[in-house]
């Protein structure tokens, strides 16, 4: 596996991680237990080095489940959390308050049975704390080591920049995929003038991309996509398209749409690492194959005329979700 590096201090990473949220929250019923820890030590061994959680995602279960899968490798990986919600839960909104995110540090230290995180995100920016004090607070975790890098998620440019000034950002995690390109505006030319990598999540439109989805497919009643408008049995119909032309492309390559979706993104700048999450073994080892994918500026010329002419249907959160990000 190919390394890359976030943000301006030398964070070295692999060059496609794993979103473990999947694992525990989001997408229906929790992974059982053995076959997570399985699937993560299997990403070890085939050369990840980059793992994803939040206290979120449970909450607090996911953190767990990586500290114990990763504890016998732990010299050898890097591992990303997140604070943010008040008590862990998304319904409750959020907490920034310096305070709080010193408490959730201290408790994430405990559940990943590790003495630091190796890079801290903000999970959703908090309208009622100042991001310069969310910075300060955890410059101070990096000053004592229990942090090394800071992040942010869903991030506006201008908060991007305001949190820079006192700390700075080594990594923006926010959504980026063939279908989702909205970052392409405004957030990737900030990130690229100040030194920041990019952390793409959802990089397979949560599984759309991979052309596993289409208008008949059913979600299990606790999964996520069920109020996501772009997963409506409409929307996913009128996108089928999009799928459609990924496929041929991937045929072309003698690849699988989803390797394709990924070596697009990795293809896009040097310091764009995404972390597609999955429970299944078989698709771990397709999206790590999509590391090894070389795009020609032909092939990416190729790519962009065919998806110029699509427009995907369905944003891609319910209004209350959306009014989270991007400030």
């Amino acid at each position: 596996m190919q390394k890359r590096t976030l943000g301006n201090n030398g964070f070295e990473v692999s060059a496609i991680g794993l979103g473990c949220m999947g694992l525990s929250y989001g997408y229906g019923p929790a992974t059982d237990k053995k076959q997570a820890v399985e699937l993560i030590r299997s990403a070890v061994d085939s050369g990840v080095t980059f793992f994803d959680t939040a206290e979120a995602y449970g909450p607090f279960v996911n953190e767990e489940l990586l500290g114990e899968a990763l504890a016998p490798v732990r010299d050898k990986v890097v591992i990303a959390t997140k604070f943010g919600f008040a008590g862990g839960e998304v319904s409750h909104g959020m907490d920034s308050r310096p305070v709080h995110i010193r408490e959730v540090a201290e408790a994430a230290l405990k559940r990943l049975r590790t003495d630091h995180i190796d890079l801290l995100y903000q999970h959703r920016v908090d309208p009622n704390v100042p991001i310069e004090d969310v910075a300060g607070a955890v410059k101070q975790l990096i000053a004592e080591g229990k942090v090394g890098h800071f992040g942010l998620s869903e991030a506006g440019a201008q908060t991007i920049r305001k949190a820079h000034t006192v700390q700075p950002v080594a990594a923006l995690q926010s959504e980026y995929s063939l279908w989702w390109r909205e970052p392409e505006k405004e957030i990737l030319p900030t990130l690229e003038e100040l030194g920041i990598g990019f952390v793409p999540f959802s990089p397979l439109g949560k599984g759309f991309l991979t052309g596993a989805i289409s208008e008949t497919t059913t979600f299990a009643s606790d999964d996520f996509r069920n109020i996501v408008p772009r997963f409506s049995p409409e929307a996913r119909k009128a996108n089928q398209t999009l799928v459609e032309v990924l496929g041929a492309i991937a045929t072309a390559k003698q690849a699988t749409p989803a390797q394709i979706a990924l070596a697009w993104l990795l293809a896009q700048k040097p310091w764009i690492v995404p972390i597609p999450g999955t429970t299944k073994l078989h698709r771990l080892q397709e999206n790590i194959g999509a590391a090894s994918i070389v795009l020609s500026a032909d092939d990416l010329i190729d790519i962009e005329t065919a998806m110029s002419g699509i427009t995907v249907q369905g944003d891609r959160y319910p209004a209350h979700l959306q009014a989270r990000v991007g400030r």
